[in-house]
């Protein structure tokens, strides 16, 4: 399953998002001596203008995920990437987003990729909540999801990106 459709699809993957995410932070905070490959962790980096393809990536353990994108105008934002692992190890988490809410940059393109994991669940928006203002998801036609992707869609995507969810599940070994 990608994207949810419907709204009953919708809500339950809207709940189940946050819960994981927090669980992932608990999780995090409770486990001071874990293995620093297996912790959560959120990273800062620069989103660039100037046209030129950049990529970010994190990873834990086995999992990774990597933004590539390619933007203009206005400078350099803040931007961070959280990638964590659910309590059970069933499913990989991949937020990137700005954290003061709305990028004024354009983006020429973008893909966010997992590594180790299929995609769950996916979902792009124009704004990041902050504050006041909620998630301003994209329109279904303006990005793509695929077993391991999310990226934009060629001619359809409106050029605005302030966040990337991802959950993916994780390979488990049958008895």
């Amino acid at each position: 399953m990608a994207a949810p459709s419907g709204r009953s699809g919708r809500r339950s993957w809207a709940a189940l998002v946050p819960a994981a995410l927090l669980c992932l932070a608990a999780q995090a905070a409770a486990e001071p001596g874990a293995a620093p490959d297996a912790v959560p962790s959120t990273a800062e980096f620069d989103v660039r203008p100037g046209g030129v393809v950049h990529s970010f990536s994190r990873s834990l353990g086995d999992y990774g995920c990597t933004f590539t994108y390619s933007a203009q105008g206005g400078t350099n934002e803040q931007w961070q990437m959280n990638v964590g692992m659910s309590e059970d190890n069933g499913l990989f988490s991949c937020t990137i987003w700005r954290p003061q809410g709305k990028s004024y940059l354009f983006f020429t393109q973008f893909k966010a990729e997992v590594k180790g994991a299929k995609i769950e669940y996916a979902m792009a928006y124009s704004q990041a909540a902050v504050g006041a203002q909620s998630d301003i998801p994209l329109k279904q036609e303006e990005f793509e999801i695929t077993d391991t992707t999310v990226s934009h869609r060629e001619g359809k995507f409106r050029f605005e990106l302030s966040k990337l969810v991802i959950v993916a599940k994780t390979p488990r070994d049958e008895l």
